[in-house]
Formats: C-alpha cells, sequence, structure tokens
C-alpha cells in the first residue's frame, strides 16, 4: 500500500521503482523469455520459406477517334465515323477484380508447373492441395479427418477436377481462396501500369505462375474488347459470302442466256438480256459493298485487339522474401516481456495506478 500511495501522489512515473520490481523478479523473466524463445524458433522454423515474383506491365493509350486510321479507312470505303466510335468500358482499374474472379481463378487450375527440384509435372491445383499444407494443418484436421472417417461413405464420387462454377466443392472453394492470397495485381492509377506479384514457396512454381496470369490476364482482356467485333465480323463474312454467291448466279445466268441467244434479235431477248445484266450489276455492287464492310471488320478486330508492353518479366527468384524469422522471433520476445511485466506490476501493485485506475 506504501509503494500505491506513493505513486499516486507523484505526477510521473517512478521508473527506478517499475526497474527494482523487475530486477526483483528477473527469475521469472528468464524463464518466460527462454521459454518463449523456444517457442518461438520452433514456430518461426516451422514457416517455409516462400518466394516473390513480379511482372509489369503497360497497356496500350487509347488514341483518339480523330485520328484513328480506322476512320480513315472508313471514309475511303464512304462510310460514317459513327460506325466505327466506341469506347472501353473495361479500364485498366478493373483488372484486379477480373482477377479475382471465378472464371479467372479457374482458368489457372489445369496450369501445368512442377518444382524446382522435380521433373514431376503436375497441375497447379493438385499442387496447392497436396504440397503446400504445413505440418500444423494435420495437427488440427485431425479431428475433423476422424469424424468424416465415423461417417458412411456416400457412393457418389465427386471428381475435384470437374469444376463447375455455379457449384464448387468445398476443396475448390479453398484452393480460390489460397489463390487469392497467392496472386495479387495492383494498378497504378497514375500510369496505368499494371503490377502482377505471385507468392509461393517454390521459386521456379512463383515465376511460372507469374507468368501463365500475364498471359491468362491478357486473353481475359483481349476477349472481352474483341468479343463484339468478332461477332460482327463473323455476320459480315456471311453476309459476304451469301452476296458474293448471289452475284456468281447472277453472272452464269446472264453469261448463259446471252450465249444461248447471240444470234438472235428479237425485242424481247434484248428486254430479257438487259434486266439479266442490271440484276448482275446490282448484285455485283451489293457484293462490292460488303467486301468493303468485311475489310473494315477485320481492321476493326485488329485495333480493338489490345497491346501490351512488357516492363519487367516473370525471373525465378533467387533469394526468399521471407518469413523473416528474426522479427517473428522478436515479437514473441517483446509480447513475453510486456506480458510478463504486466504480471509483476500487478502483482506488485503498481498495475492500476500505471493506467490510471483507481
Amino acid at each position: 500500500m506504501e509503494n500505491q500511495n506513493q505513486i499516486n501522489q507523484e505526477s510521473t512515473i517512478d521508473f527506478g521503482m517499475l526497474f527494482k520490481a523487475i530486477k526483483k523478479h528477473r527469475r521469472l523473466f528468464y524463464k518466460v523469455l527462454a521459454v518463449t524463445f523456444v517457442i518461438g524458433l520452433v514456430i518461426a522454423f516451422s514457416i517455409p520459406d516462400y518466394y516473390k515474383c513480379e511482372v509489369t506491365l503497360a497497356p496500350e493509350s487509347s488514341s483518339s477517334q480523330g485520328s484513328s486510321p480506322l476512320r480513315a479507312l472508313a471514309s475511303q470505303f464512304g462510310f460514317g465515323g459513327g460506325a466505327v466510335d466506341g469506347s472501353d468500358a473495361f479500364r485498366p482499374q478493373l483488372y484486379p477484380d477480373l482477377m479475382t474472379s471465378i472464371d479467372f481463378k479457374i482458368s489457372l487450375f489445369q496450369i501445368q508447373i512442377h518444382k524446382k527440384d522435380s521433373t514431376r509435372m503436375m497441375s497447379y491445383y493438385d499442387y496447392l492441395v497436396d504440397e503446400q499444407k504445413p505440418w500444423w494443418s494435420y495437427v488440427f484436421s485431425a479431428p475433423s479427418r476422424l469424424i468424416s472417417s465415423m461417417k458412411p461413405k456416400s457412393n457418389v464420387v465427386i471428381d475435384q477436377h470437374q469444376v463447375n462454377p455455379f457449384k464448387l466443392t468445398g476443396q475448390q472453394t479453398s484452393i480460390m481462396g489460397a489463390i487469392n492470397r497467392n496472386i495479387s495485381c495492383d494498378v497504378d492509377k497514375k500510369t496505368s501500369v499494371i503490377t502482377i506479384e505471385v507468392t509461393d514457396q517454390d521459386p521456379l512454381i512463383a515465376a511460372t505462375i507469374a507468368d501463365s496470369v500475364k498471359v491468362r490476364l491478357q486473353d481475359f482482356i483481349t476477349e472481352y474488347r474483341t468479343k463484339k467485333v468478332k461477332v460482327d465480323l463473323e455476320y459480315n463474312r456471311k453476309l459476304f459470302q451469301e452476296a458474293k454467291e448471289r452475284y456468281e448466279k447472277a453472272r452464269q445466268r446472264y453469261a448463259s442466256f446471252s450465249d444461248a441467244n447471240q444470234d438472235l434479235i428479237l425485242q424481247s431477248v434484248r428486254t430479257r438480256l438487259t434486266d439479266l445484266e442490271n440484276d448482275m450489276q446490282l448484285q455485283y455492287n451489293a457484293y462490292s459493298r460488303l467486301a468493303a464492310q468485311l475489310q473494315l471488320a477485320e481492321a476493326k478486330v485488329q485495333e480493338e485487339t489490345p497491346a501490351f508492353t512488357t516492363i519487367q518479366r516473370a525471373t525465378v527468384p533467387i533469394r526468399p522474401a521471407g518469413p523473416g524469422r528474426g522479427k517473428i522471433v522478436f515479437i514473441f520476445l517483446f509480447l513475453a516481456f510486456c506480458g510478463t511485466a504486466a504480471y509483476v506490476f500487478h502483482k506488485e501493485g503498481y498495475l492500476k495506478p500505471l493506467l490510471g485506475l483507481s
């Protein structure tokens, strides 16, 4: 009580008194910190090394519509600029959202990889299921495995490699969560530079997945940007082929009738020949216009196909990025020291005054 009254009367903390309390219970600190040091080492070295691979891309900048080569091509064929105007709603800022989509993550399941110290090929899905479990996961999952083994087995066998995006299994959902943690995408708002970072326990797999994610991201964006214009291209090809067939039939009819009635000068024959010639000319005009539209549609596909500049390509990392075992041990020791000090101050009656409690 005397020590407590002395602290209450002073406006500042008497650090000398606190140090004496720590010195008085130094044996307790030695024991706690020694045990904590061992526990910290076990935990720190139980966490496997992980590597990071970073890929940087720069997407093409949208050109102004007034200087678009496609608009110049359209004007040559007599088409208005309104037919080729458009805006890209899929901005680079949305690329991280694309990478977290179910369809994108499912596309990564079957990437074939192998570890740095092995040549055995496996899918990325199987690697995350079988190769990424720390030893403590088997300890914590033992009760659930025991309960599952006691339940009656169902005759329905679920193939985890058959993925239904509408109805995922528990394991597939867990693997998607692991992919979310291992793969990140960041876009610089000012420069629109895309940075893809992959974290993995194996350096070769980290680089392989980073390169694969880059390729798939480009494919997804290209598919989105060109989906509509490819549909238009196929429609124009269909119209062009039909117009070509109609023109060829009209030309054959005109040629056949002209050859068959070459020596006749009847007015009805001339009229029929004129009609066939006019029909052939009409079909040719339609055929020529659709040929121009087809060429324009092909140019549109080419213009809408995005281009990416690889600023930094995937490279197998040499040194691990973590886990920083020294920091882990230091944090454990610091927390143990603070907890032990709080216990000692409480035992000596200093804790409540230090916290401003009565």
